[in-house]
Formats: structure tokens, sequence, C-alpha cells
């Protein structure tokens, strides 16, 4: 009786000696040609009918985040549709070929697979992405639904903001629990007992919350931070001493950019100190020395003025919310008089117009005579003679 061994030899021997001709491959080729043209031809037809579908859609939304969406979702059913193309031609040719090695998938078999648990894996899976898209699709576009055009600027920059965190907050709780339901279902349409994960997950979580706290710590800190709003994404605040814009708020994380350029990240449970320099509005306050000399009254009279020319200006007017405040005299300097005063604007935006309430100060004292003082050093040389020479003000 020959062994098992000697077998597998002849009959490697037997299969090598075969020789494959053109003729016997023939039909396979021909068949494998033709399958790939339908389909080339179904794919453009199914290209086609989306591009439609997406500039008819995209003609109709008003919003700029709808449109993006609907591009995006376009982009992702032609990725999938060429994907399946290509497994379907893929499983066409090892139908018509046969490939020695490989196994020969039959209608039958990807028929019995799509009426028993395909079917439902695909919807399951389906659903999740539509989903996703759609909670997407929502809180994206829920700043332009809900924020009215017309109105304050102050007030709608920030509920703009207010939406945009907490959308931001729901759309990584829904996507976490879509992801989390689909896989269970999807292992679970495939024969995979479900309950010992879902024990062994609630061990593990038990295990990670004793040996994870800072963690927990920072999460939930993290979730404080969105619910009470005290600070978002592009607001200027100063964490634990640094201060810079808020790039972003994770629950674990908040990241900071200084204005260098340097990005600073700080776990929310570590952070013990927090100014938020942009919440509903800000002041520009400025502290103005003049001489002494100089009539007080007269100063702020003309400090007055031009307040009130900054804030007919087209260019600032919706950037400032309240006229100047002359505060009056609020301290007796070496050589000055200083005079505090503050004007209250959008946030992010006590900075430029400061910037340009400096540059109108300084133009408008040159032209009325009103002196700015600054130091003077007394220089004293050896002959005696006193030479004075302007030193910067400290």
């Amino acid at each position: 009786m020959p062994s098992p061994m000697l077998a597998a030899l002849r009959h490697t021997k037997n299969t090598m000696t075969s020789t494959i001709t053109l003729e016997s491959i023939l039909p396979a080729l021909i068949t494998s040609a033709a399958a790939l043209a339908a389909l080339w031809f179904l794919f453009w037809l199914v290209n086609g009918a989306l591009q439609r579908w997406s500039d008819r859609l995209q003609k109709y939304a008003q919003l700029a985040t709808v449109r993006r969406q609907l591009d995006q979702m376009t982009r992702f059913l032609r990725h999938a549709t060429s994907l399946a193309s290509i497994v379907i031609a893929g499983l066409v040719m090892l139908y018509g070929v046969g490939l020695r090695g490989v196994p020969r998938i039959t209608w039958e078999q990807i028929a019995g697979w799509i009426s028993g648990s395909g079917l439902p894996i695909l919807f399951i899976l389906g659903s999740a992405y539509v989903l996703i898209r759609a909670q997407n699709l929502l809180t994206h576009s829920l700043p332009d639904l809900l924020v009215p055009a017309s109105g304050p600027l102050a007030e709608r920059l920030d509920r703009r903001k207010r939406i945009a965190m907490r959308g931001r907050l729901a759309r990584w709780i829904v996507t976490t629990l879509v992801l989390l339901i689909a896989g269970v279902m999807t292992l679970k349409q495939v024969g995979v007992d479900v309950a010992p994960l879902l024990t062994g997950g609630a061990i593990i979580s038990v295990a990670l919350g004793f040996g994870a706290q800072n963690l927990v710590r920072d999460v939930i800190a993290g979730l404080f931070f969105i619910l009470e709003d005290q600070v978002r994404v592009g607001d200027v605040a100063t964490v634990n001493g640094q201060s810079g814009e808020v790039e972003a708020i994770h629950l674990r994380t908040t990241v900071l950019r200084s204005l260098d350029g340097t990005v600073h990240i700080f776990p929310n449970g570590a952070i013990s100190s927090l100014s938020n320099l942009t919440k509903n509005f800000s002041f520009c306050v400025l502290n103005l020395g003049v001489a002494y000399k100089e009539n007080v009254d007269h100063v702020m009279q003309v400090l007055d003025g031009v307040g009130r020319e900054l804030c007919r200006d087209a260019a600032f007017t919706d950037k400032i919310l309240a006229p100047l405040e002359i505060l009056g005299v609020d301290d007796f300097a070496e050589s000055a008089v200083v005079i505090k005063l503050r004007i209250k604007t959008v946030p992010l935006e006590q900075w430029g117009i400061g910037r340009e309430l400096r540059r109108r100060i300084k133009n408008t004292f040159d032209a009325a005579g009103i002196e700015i003082p600054y130091r003077h050093l007394v220089v004293v040389m050896r002959d005696g003679v006193k030479r004075e020479a302007p030193a910067r003000t400290a």
C-alpha cells in the first residue's frame, strides 16, 4: 500500500506534467473580460448618477457646511462603488479561471453568505455609517442653522462658539456609541458570543478605574469645561500662567498656541488656574501719561473726541460695543499724570482696537501740542558741561 507521501509526490508530478493551453483557458479569459467590461460600464453609470445627485442637492443647499458634507458623502459612495466593483471582478475571475491553490468561489456560496449573515452585517455597517454621517452633518451645520445672520456681532460669535463646542462633544459621544453597538452586533452575527466580551469589558473598566485615576480625573474635568462653557475653541486664555489661543479642547487635554507659535498641552485635571480673556466681550484698557503742565480736563475732552471718531469709523463700528470710557486721573507718576481709559469690544478685537486707538491718540496729541512725557537722562562730562540725552521711557 503506497504511503501518503508517495501519493502526494505522484500527484505533484502529474500536475507538473500537465500543460495549460490557450484553448483551455480561453473561455475563462473571455468570461472575465466580459464581466470586467460590464462592471466598468455599471461603475460609469453609478458614478454619473451620483455626480448628478450631488450637483442637484448642492444647488438647493444654501449652507457651505451642508455642501461640503454632501461632497464628502458623494466621494465616499464613489470610492465604495469602486471597491465593490474590484471585489466583484476578482470573484468573477476566481470563478471563471479556477486557479490552483485558490478556492473556487461559486455563486451558490456567495448567495448563501448574503442570505445568511452577510445581509444583516451589511445592513448594520451601512446603518452605522449613515448614522455617523448624518450626525456629523447635523452638528456641523448647527451653528449656521441656529445663529441668526443679523444681530450684535459679539452675541453671534458667542453663540457660534458655544454651539460648536457642544456639537463636538455630541459628535464624539454619538460616534463612539454607534461604533461600539455596530461592533457588538457584527460579532454576534458572525457567531461570536458577546456576553463574555461585555463581562470582561466591565471587569477591565473597573480595573482601569483604579489604575487610571488621573485619566478619569482629566476626562471629568474636560466634560465640565465643555458643559459649563468655561472656555471654547478660538478663545484666548491664560492656563496655569501660560497665555495663548485655545486650539482644541479634548476630553483629556486642552491645547493652547501662544503668539510665537508654541503649542502648550495641559491635562484638564491639572489645570489649576484658567483665565478667559475673550468671554462674551473684552476691554482694551490704557494707562495714558500726560505732562503735569497739561490741563487734564482739556486732555480728556480731546480723548473723548478721539473715541467718538473711532466709533464712527465704518471699519470699527461692528467691533466696538460701547463708547470710549475715560475713567479719569488714575495716578500721579514721577513725570506724568496718568489717565485711565478703556473701550469695550467684541471678543478677540481688543488688541486691534487698542493699536488703532493708540495710533489716533498719538497723532491727535501731536497735532494739538499735548505732551506725552518721557524720561530724560542728564549726562555730566568731565569738563563740567551738562548735556541732556533722551532716554527711553521705562
